[in-house]
């Protein structure tokens, strides 16, 4: 308790990380351990809390402990992950300096070897994965906003997606030429979602669409028959 003390009183908050150590004491792994006995008494409480029984208190911190701790960090021990609240507590150390600026990108601010922009980007980029608390800790105290959909990179395309979408190249070369017998180097011009026009190699995925057909679901194989397909 006095090494997590005096490890606390150098970097202002109890969220050390894994590897630390004061004057020789591992405050590190001896606080994981600790988080863990916390998050093991707090389980017994509501499971005693709900009128079942508890068996044994062994392994868990007692509330002296907690207590102690607490008042060190009152943030010891978030809900979330440690590194998270570690990278929190930094940027909001950052902004508290004279002139500083909310980071935004990568590699632009590193404060006790975190790279608080990199955070900064993931927590915007990750908005609906936090919670509501933590969204709130992030707007309220460090001012940071979600990204917006204009910002976000278009999502990754299915293999569902790709064949639904080559799918639709066949069927507009059937309906042009009359037939399915797409040349094996042919380039179908596509116009997908917002207008936007793609290269697709028809003539390749039709082959491979023939010699995987044993391995086609029937609706897959019903689609492409519609629209002239040749198996053999």
């Amino acid at each position: 308790m006095s090494a997590a003390r005096g490890w606390a009183a150098e970097a202002g908050h109890l969220l050390a990380p894994l590897d630390a150590t004061h004057q020789g004491y591992r405050v590190g792994i001896w606080l994981k351990n600790a988080r863990a006995a916390a998050r093991r008494a707090l389980e017994l409480e509501q499971r005693q809390a709900g009128g079942l029984p508890v068996e044994s208190w062994a392994g868990a911190l007692s509330e002296e402990r907690r207590e102690q701790l607490e008042e060190i960090d009152p943030s010891w021990c978030p809900v979330w992950p440690v590194e998270w609240q570690r990278a929190f507590h930094l940027t909001r150390l950052h902004l508290e300096e004279v002139g500083s600026e909310l980071p935004t990108e990568p590699g632009v601010v590193v404060h006790r070897g975190e790279d608080l922009g990199r955070w900064v980007k993931s927590v915007r980029f990750g908005w609906d994965k936090l919670t509501t608390v933590q969204q709130w800790m992030c707007e309220q105290v460090l001012g940071i906003e979600p990204a917006t959909e204009n910002e976000k990179p278009p999502a990754r395309r299915t293999q569902a997606d790709k064949w639904a979408m080559n799918y639709a190249a066949a069927k507009q070369f059937f309906e042009r030429e009359g037939h399915l017998r797409v040349p094996r180097k042919h380039v179908e011009r596509v116009v997908g979602e917002g207008q936007e026009e793609r290269e697709l190699r028809l003539g390749a995925w039709i082959g491979n669409q023939r010699n995987r057909a044993a391995t086609l679901s029937p609706e897959r194989v019903e689609q492409l028959s519609a629209i002239g397909m040749r198996w053999a």
